[in-house]
């Protein structure tokens, strides 16, 4: 369906944007045929690569082939909110629709396009920012309170993303002397062999409880095994369905993890909460890490209290968020409360190299400082003093 959604974009541009520009028939069919291999983008590196996932070109061809593309996507934005008020104008006016938009208001949306393009592609390969949030956790023992946590979503290590903004993440995440660090997916882009000496810095990662990770759809496209196995020799503990237990003393903290919805399409288990909280001590408070956030009602349902994903990479585009809601139930950026259960959804660490934009949608490490929910008896007394 991606490239079926691109091929209508392209008719749309070409209708709407090249046909009515004031230039010669030649220069349209020139830029036609530009805009169209710029549309086929994907198509072309799996034709060449065998996947549009990593194309294993220098970081400057990345980087202009990403600002060309999401240009292309920008042109199309801007198209269509400029025809859609022009319609309005021209019912309001009772003039033709062609009268509204001149030539020089599509210049303005190419230039426009272009120019917004290059700062989103910046923005985007730029080292993230820490976002810090305190988030209550039903049944969380006293001893965890303050507990902080660092969470670390969709590097997507690539070309685009290389060993030293790696370097720079894993020092960043280092600095803020978290307890334990999670890592809800995503972590590359490409095989082993092609991805090693990028991901390596990951192994400098450290936690007094602790390293976890769980595979996000992009570790299927590349052998998940193998990555599985390399995360774990990186110093991770991976959890395929399982869970792990962290302890203060008496006390304990259920973290669980599951697969993502499209591993079994790749041959491994899909995503089985039931598995993975079997043999979890009951009504312990529970950490779930999910890559997708979509499925947040059935975790709550299973007693999770807080739920850590990512994958929707916050949208991408300020006002562009319902697309990636849509494809998400509704979830996209941020805190949800979902019945009983918190869910936050990262906007991600980094982003996938084919559409590398980000205007108004900042990249995140995410600090979170866990809270214990106040007991009756606390509720009672700030009651009476107040």
């Amino acid at each position: 369906m991606f490239h079926i959604y691109l091929t209508v974009a392209y008719l749309y541009v070409l209708w709407r944007f090249v046909a009515p520009l004031p230039i010669g028939r030649g220069w349209r069919v020139l830029l036609a045929a530009v805009l169209l291999i710029i549309s086929k983008y994907h198509l072309v590196l799996i034709a060449v690569y065998g996947t549009m996932f990593s194309p294993e070109v220098p970081r400057a061809i990345v980087l202009v082939n990403g600002w060309l593309f999401c240009a292309f996507v920008l042109v199309l934005v801007l198209t269509l909110l400029t025809d859609g008020v022009s319609g309005i104008v021209a019912a309001c006016r009772k003039v033709p629709w062609k009268n509204v938009v001149g030539g020089r208001l599509r210049t303005a949306i190419a230039v426009s396009a272009l120019v917004l393009s290059a700062v989103g592609v910046y923005q985007a390969v730029q080292l993230p920012g820490v976002r810090r949030i305190d988030v209550t956790v039903e049944n969380l023992p006293r001893s965890f309170d303050g507990l902080r946590i660092v969470q670390l979503t969709d590097l997507h290590i690539s070309r685009l993303f290389q060993a030293d903004w790696v370097e720079g993440v894993v020092s960043r995440a280092n600095e803020l002397n978290a307890d334990v660090i999670f890592i809800t997916g995503d972590l590359i882009d490409g095989t082993v062999d092609a991805r090693k000496k990028d991901v390596a810095p990951l192994s400098k990662l450290t936690a007094p409880l602790g390293v976890f990770a769980v595979p996000g759809n992009h570790e299927y496209y590349f052998d998940a095994h193998r990555w599985i196995a390399e995360f774990q020799r990186l110093g991770m503990r991976v959890l395929v369905n399982e869970h792990a237990i962290l302890r203060k003393g008496a006390d304990q903290l259920v973290v669980a993890g599951v697969t993502d919805e499209v591993a079994p399409a790749y041959g491994h288990e899909g995503p089985d909460l039931v598995q993975a909280l079997d043999g979890a001590p009951k009504g312990t408070a529970t950490i779930l890490l999910k890559h997708r956030p979509a499925g947040a009602s059935a975790s709550a349902a299973a007693g999770v209290g807080l739920q850590l994903s990512g994958h929707t990479h916050g949208g991408m585009i300020s006002g562009l968020d319902l697309v990636a809601g849509y494809a998400n139930q509704g979830f996209v950026s941020g805190s949800y409360d979902v019945g009983k259960m918190k869910l936050y959804v990262s906007n991600g660490t980094a982003l996938w190299n084919g559409f590398p934009i980000r205007l108004g949608v900042p990249a995140e490490i995410t600090e979170f400082v866990l809270r214990a929910s106040p007991t009756l008896n606390e509720h009672t007394a700030r009651r009476t003093f107040l």
